[in-house]
């Protein structure tokens, strides 16, 4: 029910996003999703990669002096419609939990869209979707894609 998101800390300086995505070409790494945040100095890149590419994606990236880390998300598929994306925050806000972020991963026509979550309670979180039917999305199925 969770996949591997990699946070990668960047200094917010120009070139530092290409440095990074270049050196993740270099190990043969494909990024599936990326997300960016960003603060005066600095910049979280979120990146999902497929399953069997997260540790190679790790360890390219803390070899190039990077600071990393690995964090478990979900990932729902939303109808694509509108307040498709609203029925999902509406049970997440019914529920009591808290969105620290979110970001759209692919989406395909009539089969919807695939929205990352991170939230203050992930296990709550992946309950009330099932109990609700919202359809997540395993590491493997993302693999898949």
């Amino acid at each position: 029910m969770f996949i591997k998101q990699i946070s990668v800390f960047l200094e917010n300086v120009r070139g530092s996003l290409c440095e990074m995505t270049r050196i993740l070409g270099e190990g043969s790494i494909d990024l599936m999703a990326l997300s960016i945040a960003d603060t005066v100095n600095f910049g979280i890149v979120r990146i999902v990669v497929k399953g069997s590419q997260t540790d190679r994606a790790v360890s390219v990236l803390k070899g190039a002096g990077y600071t990393v880390r690995v964090t478990n998300v979900l990932c729902v598929r939303v109808l694509d419609r509108p307040s498709g994306l609203a029925k999902v925050l509406g049970l997440v806000d019914e529920a009591n939990i808290s969105v620290e972020y979110l970001y759209s991963f692919f989406r395909h026509a009539g089969d919807g869209a695939l929205i990352i979550l991170r939230l203050s309670d992930p296990e709550k979180g992946a309950k009330v979707f099932a109990e609700n039917g919202i359809l997540m999305c395993s590491q493997e199925e993302i693999d898949a894609l």
